[in-house]
């Protein structure tokens, strides 16, 4: 499984408007220059977090973007859907009789129910919140480090 780009674009938006939005609205172009992507492409990504109603959006001069709930309610199995659909694997589907047929159950139990159902662990118990504060604490170590 790999991200795509519009979802790895979403996630780092949305850190960054977790990490700059504290009481403030913040623009499309600040987030674009800050993690150096095209400002064209994250109004795409928006629109899809805005329809799945994660962020809302500030109309006018000194518009931008807030997130619509906390960080720590928004979790990354929600922003994942809303950029990229479901990110489960696909059910395997048998054609057949006999062996074949228990081969694909056995697939499909074993293997593909077990990776969904691991995946759904993770990403409905991972939120922006958590990201944000990793963030943080990686860019704070990144101060802290002396070099010769």
């Amino acid at each position: 499984m790999k991200f795509s780009k519009k979802c790895r674009y979403g996630v780092i938006a949305l850190i960054d408007l977790a990490m700059h939005s504290r009481d403030t609205h913040v623009s499309l172009g600040s987030i674009a220059e800050r993690n150096q992507i095209s400002p064209q492409y994250l109004e795409q990504v928006f629109a899809s977090l805005r329809r799945a109603r994660i962020v809302r959006s500030v109309k006018g001069s000194q518009g931008g973007y807030l997130l619509n709930y906390p960080a720590d309610k928004i979790t990354v199995s929600q922003i994942v859907e809303a950029l990229e659909g479901s990110y489960h694997l696909e059910s395997e589907t048998g054609n057949g009789e006999g062996t074949a047929s228990i081969v694909t159950e056995t697939i499909q139990k074993d293997i593909v129910d077990r990776v969904n159902d691991r995946l759904d662990q993770i990403l409905q118990n991972l939120t922006l919140a958590d990201l944000e504060q990793d963030c943080m604490q990686r860019e704070q170590g990144e101060e802290n480090m002396y070099y010769i």
